[in-house]
């Protein structure tokens, strides 16, 4: 959880102290159990409270607008590059592009002791399948 210990301030500032308990009990569920389904992770999810509410609970705090991502994670995403990057050190930025369920999704992002932080994604247009 160090990631978490560098940037606390950072996450304290746009959430309140509910907020953040949630968001380390769910990065704390990721990393153990390395699943990203909200089922997965209700099941997991330490409330003493019904497992449908755990499971809204959930959806309600990732839609929170404290999370936006231009507000909250890529100042986080900067702090990281210009902490742990020097001037004229090498900085690793990945492309890929994911084809999940109808979407065709390009990202960009940069290497980060072996996790890809995200710095910018856009849909791609679907390529139309021809019948022969």
């Amino acid at each position: 959880m160090s990631f978490l210990a560098v940037y606390e301030s950072h996450f304290t500032k746009h959430l309140t102290q509910t907020q953040f308990q949630a968001f380390r009990i769910l990065l704390w569920l990721l990393t153990v159990h390395k699943q990203v389904r909200i089922e997965r992770l209700a099941a997991c999810f330490p409330l003493p409270i019904l497992y449908q509410s755990r499971r809204k609970h959930i959806q309600r705090f990732l839609v929170l607008s404290a999370l936006a991502i231009p507000r909250f994670w890529f100042p986080v995403i900067k702090a990281i590059i210009c902490k742990e990057f020097k001037t004229g050190s090498r900085l690793i930025i990945t492309i890929d592009r994911n084809q999940w369920k109808d979407k065709n999704v390009f990202m960009v992002a940069v290497i980060w002791k072996k996790l890809a932080l995200p710095i910018y994604w856009t849909l791609l247009a679907q390529i139309p399948h021809f019948k022969m």
